[in-house]
């Protein structure tokens, strides 16, 4: 029965993604982010929806009057040169015919987040966009935080199985990354329960991150948790808010969340951080023997051998030196100049949007995309997750944002849907109470 609904609700999207196209982008990052599939029990877990929905999606973009170029910003550009890349990457990388799948995998999520960029242009567009990118993330994260609570911590919270966020970490990461999301559109929403469900969810995404036992994550949901603090208005209230929270979760936590969490400071005898030195040693290594990079797969025990004294292949766990073994230290700029731009961006639209109520939207999103990024950067120090969509998410709603800002929007544009046809581009529109 699950497989059945799902498969229905994907080929209904898919439908009207062929007149409405900016329908199958919100079907592919709902599919390509949270993996619903991977729930079920049936045909539905091995069927190609994510590509159904992307091949929707392009028949649509192909016949659609209601697109645009793709290269709106900086980040646009150079998402562009890091695509191109890590194609000459793999080409001349170890071993092409092995890496093809994870590049094919990585070129289709670019290709998309290219294709929203030319899709999406107004506010419904990109508060749709993060309502979902967060929403994905926020279910499980949501589900992980009851979990948590039900099993006193003791349990262990894991992705979507086959995911990019399928390992603890990962998905603890992305779960930290979903909170500022889900703040910004808690600033959407008038006073009343739906704020109050939303402080619930971002309670419960914040315990289910710690309830992964994730040490990066921990750091990431300390730096997030400042930057958000740095970020409010209220800042009295505000901190008293996430001190209160902060030490009502770990006080729940059991002894051995602690004990784990304690070898942050002794990771010196800790064989897991151990091997990350050791992986980011061969990473070093590597990129300065391969100036184009050895391609998607370094993980390869001759190469620890000879870049890092023989110690076991591992991976990376950090997105810096992933992309930095994987594609060399060009990589690794463009990677950096990718998100420091789109960082960039995100402060000049919280500077410039703040003045005015019809544009004070655009300040919220800036101001919650970079503490999300923020939690990218350090999180993702310590975990490997330099291709996931979510952080490319962040950078297209910043520069759609951005652009929306620029063109004055706001001035031609009717109010946000109330109703889901209207949303859909079926009816008219109306202004939601």
């Amino acid at each position: 029965m699950r497989d059945l609904a799902l498969v229905a609700i994907v080929l209904l999207a898919g439908l009207v993604a062929l007149r409405r196209p900016w329908v199958g982008v919100m079907l592919w990052t709902w599919l390509s982010i949270m993996n619903p599939h991977r729930y079920t029990y049936g045909f539905a877990y091995t069927a190609p929806l994510a590509a159904f929905a992307a091949g929707c999606t392009l028949l649509g973009l192909a016949f659609t009057r209601d697109k645009s170029s793709p290269f709106k910003g900086a980040p646009t550009v150079w998402l562009a040169l890091l695509m191109v890349w890590m194609s000459i990457s793999w080409l001349g990388g170890l071993d092409p015919t092995e890496d093809y799948e994870q590049w094919s995998k990585v070129m289709k999520i670019d290709l998309m987040v290219l294709v929203s960029l030319a899709l999406l242009h107004s506010k419904k567009h990109i508060i749709a966009l993060v309502m979902v990118s967060a929403g994905s993330v926020a279910l499980l994260g949501v589900k992980g935080g009851i979990y948590t609570a039900t099993t006193g911590g003791g349990g262990r919270v894991w992705g979507p199985p086959g995911s990019f966020i399928a390992d603890n970490n990962e998905f603890a990461l992305a779960v930290v990354m979903t909170i500022p999301l889900l703040r910004f559109l808690q600033l959407q929403l008038e006073s009343g329960w739906k704020r109050h469900a939303m402080t619930l969810a971002m309670l419960l995404c914040a315990a289910s991150a710690l309830g992964s036992q994730s040490r990066g994550a921990l750091l990431a949901l300390s730096a997030m948790a400042l930057f958000l603090w740095l970020r409010s208005k209220k800042k009295v209230l505000g901190g008293l808010f996430i001190v209160i929270a902060a030490a009502g979760l770990v006080t729940f936590m059991p002894d051995s969340w602690s004990d784990r969490m304690d070898t942050i400071k002794t990771y010196e005898s800790d064989d897991s951080a151990v091997g990350r030195l050791d992986a980011w040693r061969a990473a070093w290594g590597l990129a300065k023997n391969y100036p184009l990079g050895v391609g998607f797969n370094p993980n390869r025990q001759e190469l620890f051998d000879s870049y890092s004294g023989g110690a076991k292949a591992r991976a990376a766990h950090s997105v810096y030196f992933q992309v930095l073994g994987n594609h060399g230290f060009i990589g690794l700029f463009l990677f950096l100049a990718l998100f420091i731009s789109t960082y960039v961006m995100a402060g000049r639209l919280k500077r410039l949007a703040a003045d005015s109520p019809q544009t004070r939207w655009c300040a919220d999103l800036g101001a919650m995309c970079q503490v999300a990024l923020i939690a990218y950067f350090v999180g993702g120090a310590f975990l490997s997750l330099a291709y996931f969509d979510l952080p490319y998410n962040v950078m297209v709603v910043v520069v759609l944002a951005r652009l929306w800002l620029k063109r004055q929007a706001w001035q031609t544009e009717p109010a946000l849907p109330g109703n889901w046809k209207a949303w859909l581009g079926f009816g008219p529109a109306v202004r939601m109470p």
